[in-house]
């Protein structure tokens, strides 16, 4: 064989993944947040797309003529593994009995239903007068468009008016604005003003002042004894604590305030390191008190607040809107339905599409235009194609989770990505996608949908897994429930749940424990002494 450079030809079959595909496979991931965000950035780009809620005359007709559009289904179902009659979710509220679900009601595929008419599905006020293409979200009872005609009340003029949380929390006030204001009163010299606003503008988040004295002076020019009083003098502003150099000087600040800091408090101070382990005689010695006083300063330190700052700078936390709603029905098992509200509406413009395609001479806007509505009928198709998936999956994870949202934590079942898949028919990675950021709001409360995939503990006597989450959840029980004459040990807690039928390694039950922030059963034990003697 002749060794060199040489051209060969080659026949092989691939998937492509377009632009379109995996921007189609990235929605499923999407949060609620980044789903409307996509949805806005599309909007201002395509001007056929419009809003289900906007007004305007829309056209009937067949958007789904492009075979590209038609085959998203399928195109998305071949990069997952997902086989000829994968079924995708069912479009309606699934229903929920207990034994069995009724799952995907014959659904056909991913292509057939995505085809379907949804002119009579929907009742939209706003476009009721004008003939309403395809919309993206799921049809059925449950996912109605419904009347948006006082969806803006509170928020504008009128007499109904609604302040929300976020307008609340947003108004309160800041730690630097709050110093600012105690500041202002305590100094009069300008240059002491100009110090003390520095000294604000450089606090960290939890009221620390991590800067030297000496570059503070350098980088204003004055003197540093001049900062140091100024600093010394901001110290005892509301909260105690702030500027503060270290966790010390703010625990020292805040005991002054409270007048207790004396040498055996300052000594304390000076070995915090002997509060890590609580060692009660190390810290009698150290400090010159006993153990009853010494067992008080230490459930006195407790009370104080090392990161004074955090109780006014926060961010405000976004309310968690779940995607998917689980109710209990009259007669016995779950209602699924997917929250509508969180649906966007989307249509196409199918009057205004005519109206320009029609003005259109040059060959390069014919195919802008063109562009449009096939990246407009491939959204719709996406959008209701996400939203399909979100419920079959979410509605599998109800029937194999029933005894959780039956009887609570304890009966949560192990449950991994690939058990899912294989019932719902798509691959795992589908499932991973539509579960990521996805939460559902259950009779048990908000959870995010992975809550529900658990590792598996075998049972001592052979039966069925229990849920690692389960168990979890019973150490914690009884780690609460014990009083401080049966302290349990972590080999005393792995022959209780071995009893129980769950077969458990004693450095499991430590992880367990660790991971729940829960200390070991000898601090456990000193914090119950502790807490006797204060009462008594």
């Amino acid at each position: 064989m002749a060794i060199g450079p040489r051209l060969d030809i080659r026949q092989t079959q691939a998937l492509v993944m377009t632009p379109q595909l995996q921007q189609a496979i990235r929605l499923l991931q999407l949060t609620n947040l980044e789903l409307n965000q996509y949805v806005e950035e599309e909007l201002e780009r395509n001007p056929i797309l419009e809003r289900a809620d906007q007004d305007g005359p829309v056209d009937e007709g067949n958007l789904n003529a492009d075979p590209q559009v038609d085959n998203l289904g399928e195109a998305i179902a071949a990069s997952n593994g997902i086989d000829d009659s994968g079924v995708v979710g069912d479009p309606a509220a699934t229903e929920l009995d207990g034994a069995s679900v009724p799952g995907a009601n014959g659904l056909e595929g991913a292509d057939g239903p995505l085809d379907t008419d949804y002119d009579n599905t929907y009742n939209n006020d706003s476009t009721a007068d004008s003939p309403a293409a395809e919309q993206s979200s799921v049809p059925g009872e449950g996912y109605e468009v419904g009347d948006w005609s006082g969806a803006g009340a509170g928020l504008g003029g009128g007499e109904s008016s609604t302040v929300t949380m976020e307008q609340v929390l947003s108004s309160e006030t800041s730690l630097k604005d709050h110093l600012l204001q105690q500041m202002n009163v305590l100094f009069v010299e300008p240059a002491q003003r100009l110090i003390g606003q520095d000294l604000i503008d450089h606090l960290d988040d939890a009221g620390y002042l991590r800067d030297e004295t000496a570059a503070i002076a350098e980088r204003l020019g004055c003197d540093v004894v001049l900062v140091d009083d100024v600093l010394a003098q901001m110290q005892r502003l509301d909260p105690p604590g702030v500027f503060a150099r270290d966790l010390g000087e703010c625990l020292a600040l805040q005991l002054q305030d409270r007048n207790r800091y004396d040498p055996a408090m300052a000594a304390l101070i000076q070995n915090l390191h002997l509060l890590v382990t609580i060692d009660v005689p190390e810290i009698c010695q150290v400090c010159g008190v006993s153990r009853d006083d010494a067992e008080e300063m230490i459930a006195e330190l407790k009370a104080l607040n090392p990161k004074p700052g955090l109780a006014f700078d926060y961010e405000v936390a976004a309310p968690v809107v779940p995607d998917v709603f689980v109710s209990e029905k009259a007669d016995g098992g779950w209602t699924v339905e997917l929250n509508s509200d969180n649906l966007p509406r989307l249509l196409v413009n199918r009057q205004y599409y005519a109206e320009i395609n029609e003005a259109a001479r040059r060959k390069e806007d014919k195919a802008y235009i063109s562009e449009c509505l096939q990246t407009a009928n491939w959204l719709i198709k996406a959008l209701d194609q996400r939203a399909r998936t979100i419920l079959s999956v979410a509605s599998e994870l109800v029937r194999q989770q029933d005894g959780f949202l039956a009887h609570g934590v304890a009966e949560l079942r192990p449950l991994n990505l690939r058990a899912i898949a294989e019932i719902v028919g798509i691959h795992e990675s589908t499932v991973s996608r539509v579960t990521a950021n996805k939460y559902v709001a259950t009779p048990r409360g908000v959870f995010e949908l992975k809550y529900f995939f658990t590792s598996a503990i075998a049972a001592a006597d052979g039966g069925e897994n229990h849920s690692s989450e389960a168990v979890r959840e019973r150490l914690r029980a009884l780690i609460e429930n014990e009083v401080s004459s049966t302290i349990l040990s972590d080999d005393k807690l792995v022959d209780i749940l071995r009893v129980s039928g769950v077969d458990i390694a004693r450095r499991t039950v430590t992880k367990y424990r660790v991971a729940m922030g829960i200390p070991s059963s000898v601090q456990r034990r000193r914090a119950k002494r502790m807490e006797a003697r204060a009462v008594g």
